[in-house]
C-alpha cells in the first residue's frame, strides 16, 4: 500500500466482568459506569465496554460467549490456570482513549484493555491486568510474568525476533499541531525541517522520525526531537509553544484534538502516516512472547468477535471505526527492518 494521508471519521461461570485493574475493585460509582448486569448465561461473560471512561467512549454492554474449540487451542498452562495475564504499558499517566485510569480513579479502562476483556471472554479466561511503563511491559513478556500485551503495540519485523503478534487494528500515526498554525505533513519528510517535534521514546513512530532526521541531516537540514513523560506533558509543551508538532498514535491525537476544541489553544490533526512506513499499512497487535502458543488462539478469538459484530461495537464505542481490519492475522508483515 502506498503512503497516503488518512482521514479521521480513531470456562467462565455465569460472570460479570467489571472493568478493574488487577488487585483493584471497580465498585466506585460513576456517571458512565453501569450497575452490575443480570447474570450472564453459563459460559458467557458481560463486558462493560467504555465504562468509567469520563466521556472518552460511548459505553455499551457486550455479552461474549466462550468458544470451546478456541479455548482448546490455548497452551495447557494458561487454559488450566483459568486466567489471562495481561500487561498494559500505560504508566505513568496513560493515553486516552487507548489505556488510562478511569473516572473512579482506580479502574483500568480504554480501547486496549476492553478488547483484552472481550478476547478473554471468548477464551473462557478471567482477565487480570498489570500496569507497566512501555519498556517494562516488554520485560514482563520476556520474563514470562505476563502472557500478553494489549497496548497499541505496532507489529514490526524487528519485534518479531522476540514476539508473536495477533493483529486487531490499523496503526495510523497523527501529527498534532496548534489550530492557529498552517503547517501540514503531506507525506514528505522535508516539511519537518526546522521544526521541534515531540515523540514517545522507544516507539515505532520514534524510529520512523529518527530515520527521517538521518536523511535530512545527510542533506544538510535538521529538526529537533523532544521527549516528555506522558501525554499531558506533551500537550502542555505543544500548547505553550515549546514544540511545534507532536507525532503519536492517531487515536490519542484525535482524542486530544477533541479535548482542546473549546480551550484557548485548540489543536488539530495536521497530517497522518502509516505506522509501518511509506509502503505498508501498519497494524496494531496483541503481543506475546515468541513461540508461546498464544498468538493463534488470540487471533481466532478476535476473528470470532469480528464475525459476530462485537468487534464493530467495540470500535464504535471508542470512536475507532476508521481503524478497523477485516481479519486478525498471526504475524502479518510489519514495519520493515529498515525502519524498525
Amino acid at each position: 500500500m502506498s503512503a497516503k494521508l488518512l482521514r479521521l471519521a480513531a470456562p467462565a461461570a455465569a460472570a460479570i466482568v467489571l472493568l478493574s485493574a488487577s488487585a483493584c475493585s471497580s465498585g466506585a460509582s460513576s456517571s458512565d459506569k453501569k450497575p452490575d448486569s443480570a447474570p450472564a448465561a453459563a459460559g458467557s461473560t458481560v463486558v462493560h465496554v467504555g465504562a468509567v471512561s469520563n466521556g472518552a467512549a460511548n459505553p455499551v454492554d457486550i455479552m461474549v460467549a466462550q468458544q470451546d474449540a478456541i479455548r482448546a487451542e490455548l497452551p495447557a498452562a494458561i487454559r488450566d490456570s483459568g486466567t489471562l495475564k495481561i500487561v498494559v504499558g500505560d504508566l505513568p499517566a496513560g493515553t486516552p482513549p487507548l489505556d488510562f485510569i478511569g473516572s473512579d480513579q482506580q479502574t483500568l479502562t480504554g480501547s486496549e484493555p476492553d478488547l483484552a476483556r472481550l478476547v478473554a471472554g471468548v477464551l473462557g479466561l478471567k482477565p487480570t491486568f498489570d500496569h507497566a511503563t512501555w519498556d517494562n511491559m516488554f520485560v514482563g513478556l520476556d520474563s514470562g510474568k505476563e502472557a500478553i500485551a494489549f497496548a497499541n503495540v505496532t507489529d514490526t519485523e524487528k519485534r518479531k525476533e522476540k514476539y508473536d503478534f495477533a493483529s486487531y487494528r490499523q496503526d495510523n500515526l497523527g501529527f498534532e499541531a496548534l489550530k492557529s498554525t498552517t503547517w501540514e505533513f503531506n507525506g514528505d519528510y522535508h516539511v519537518l525541517a526546522g521544526k521541534t517535534i515531540a515523540v514517545g521514546s522507544g516507539t515505532n513512530q520514534e524510529k520512523i522520525l529518527l530515520e527521517w532526521q538521518t536523511k535530512l541531516r545527510a542533506e544538510g537540514q535538521d529538526f529537533s526531537v523532544k521527549y516528555y513523560q506522558d501525554a499531558n506533558s506533551t500537550l502542555l509543551a505543544l500548547t505553550s509553544g515549546k514544540i511545534d508538532v507532536y507525532l503519536g498514535p492517531n487515536p490519542g491525537v484525535a482524542y486530544q484534538v477533541t479535548q482542546t476544541a473549546k480551550s484557548p489553544t485548540p489543536t488539530r490533526i495536521a497530517g497522518e502516516y502509516s505506522g509501518a512506513g511509506a509502503t505498508l499499512q501498519g497494524l496494531i497487535a496483541a503481543t506475546t512472547k515468541k513461540d508461546s502458543g498464544l498468538a493463534k488462539p488470540v487471533a481466532d478469538a478476535i476473528n470470532v468477535l469480528i464475525s459476530n459484530g462485537d468487534y464493530e461495537k467495540w470500535l464504535t464505542a471508542w470512536n475507532l471505526t476508521t481503524e478497523a481490519v477485516p481479519t486478525s492475522q498471526v504475524n502479518p508483515p510489519g514495519l520493515p527492518l529498515t525502519n524498525s
